[in-house]
This record gives structure tokens, C-alpha cells and sequence, in this order.
């Protein structure tokens, strides 16, 4: 009986120090795990910090290589010709804005007024050049629209071309489904086309091909999103390339610089 007390005091003792130790260990670990806890937390926003010093210097180092090279593909932008392009402004300015553009961009929506104001401002020495660049995903709407305006060029020349183009910058919603196809004819209509000519003209696909060649242009030559600009020196053959929908201010400073 003494002998399985004491071995039952033993089990006791045993277990009570088993529990001690255990919420010992069980506190110490909760301890530990909010001091680790905390560390890491301190080291996780060291280590954010850094990366993204670290990120924004490698967009930036990217970013400079990539503009780099297409400034030096822009060189071989095709030169403006005046039975060819679509040219708003001085047929004979020293400096030309071509413009690679997509009538569903919304970025593109911004700079079109942008880009009217650089000519309107620059007292005949810069014009405007629009090419087309409908972008796979705003189509089949870019893509119909670049058609519905080549159309409104073949039927009343720039001045029409220029007045549908700014039409449906001004109206569209933008993001591929922003002008609704069936308001391309009645929009011809309204700016005083015949309605059924542009209408076969339209269903003709007759100029599918002429958009394309701009959409591939611009992409041999770098233009890889819209507007995809490019300032030329009609007199040099010097260039310079303006992605995405720069301010004015950019703008000009960079025609001073091509005229300097």
C-alpha cells in the first residue's frame, strides 16, 4: 500500500510537473511567437521598403532602355506625305505630330485636344498627323470606326475626315464598345455624307487594309500602345518619340528642341 502511494505520488508529481512545464513552454511560445511576430513584421516593412526602392529603380532603368530603343525605331517612322496622310494644320510646318491612335483609347480621347491645341498654338509650325492603331481589344469597335473615317475621307476629303474623327473622340465612351457601330452611318449623314455611299463603302471593308498598314507601321517602328506619338523634323529627319497622353507643356518643349 506505501509502495503504490508513493508510486501514485510519484504519477502525480510527475504530471503536475508535466503541466507546469507545459504551460510553461505554452506561454514562452506564445511569447516568443508575438516578439517573432513583431520582428518580422519590422523586417517585412524594412524589406518592403527597400523592394520597392529597388523596383522603382528597375522601371525606371527599364523604362529609360525601352524609350531608348524606340526612339531609335521612331527614326524610321515613314515620312509625312500630303496624298497619303491624314494632316491637320500647315501642309508645309517644319514639324510634324504623327499620331498612331485608337478611336476606343480613352487616353487617346484626352490628347486629341491636345494635340489640336499644340497645331492651333503653334503659329504654322507644327501639324498634326493621324494614323491609325486600333488595339486587338477595343476591336471589332477601333478597328470600324478607323474604317467609317477612311470612308468619310473618301467621300468629303480631309475636312470630312477630320469632322468624323473629332465627332466620335467627342462622343465616344471609350474602351472598345464606347461608339456604337450603328451610329457610324448616321453619323456620315450628319456631317452632310450621303448616307447610302458611305454605307456600301463601310460594308465593303475597302479600307481594312489601309488601317492595317498604318497598325503595322506604327508596331515595326516600336508603337506599341496608344497615342503612340512621334515629333519629326520634316527638314532633318530628327525625332522624337512622346508615348501616352502628354500635356501641352511636353509637347511644345519638345518642338522647340527639334527647331533648335
Amino acid at each position: 500500500m506505501s509502495n503504490m502511494s508513493s508510486q501514485t505520488g510519484l504519477i502525480i508529481a510527475i504530471v503536475l510537473a508535466a503541466i507546469l512545464i507545459s504551460g510553461s513552454l505554452i506561454f514562452l511560445g506564445f511569447e516568443l511567437t508575438r516578439v517573432s511576430v513583431t520582428k518580422i513584421a519590422i523586417d517585412d516593412a524594412e524589406l518592403a521598403q527597400k523592394i520597392n526602392v529597388g523596383i522603382e529603380k528597375y522601371v525606371r532603368k527599364e523604362r529609360a532602355a525601352l524609350e531608348k530603343a524606340h526612339a531609335r525605331n521612331a527614326k524610321h517612322v515613314r515620312r509625312v506625305s500630303g496624298t497619303r496622310d491624314h494632316i491637320y494644320g500647315n501642309l508645309n510646318a517644319k514639324i510634324s505630330l504623327i499620331e498612331y491612335s485608337d478611336f476606343e483609347c480613352p487616353f487617346c480621347k484626352r490628347f486629341h485636344l491636345t494635340a489640336k491645341q499644340l497645331v492651333d498654338v503653334s503659329g504654322g509650325k507644327v501639324n498634326w498627323v493621324y494614323r491609325h492603331f486600333p488595339l486587338a481589344f477595343h476591336n471589332p469597335g477601333a478597328q470600324k470606326q478607323a474604317e467609317a473615317s477612311e470612308c468619310a475621307n473618301a467621300l468629303g476629303g480631309q475636312t470630312a475626315f477630320w469632322k468624323y474623327a473629332d465627332t466620335i473622340y467627342e462622343r465616344t465612351k471609350s474602351n472598345g464598345d464606347g461608339f456604337p457601330l450603328n451610329n457610324l452611318v448616321p453619323l456620315a449623314r450628319e456631317i452632310g455624307l450621303d448616307e447610302r455611299t458611305f454605307q456600301t463603302c463601310l460594308d465593303s471593308e475597302k479600307y481594312m487594309p489601309r488601317v492595317k498598314e498604318d497598325l503595322i507601321e506604327g508596331a515595326q517602328i516600336g508603337i506599341n500602345g496608344t497615342p503612340g506619338n512621334i515629333l519629326l523634323n520634316n527638314e532633318t529627319g530628327a525625332v522624337m518619340l512622346k508615348m501616352g497622353a502628354v500635356p501641352l507643356a511636353t509637347l511644345q518643349a519638345g518642338v522647340e528642341q527639334l527647331l533648335n
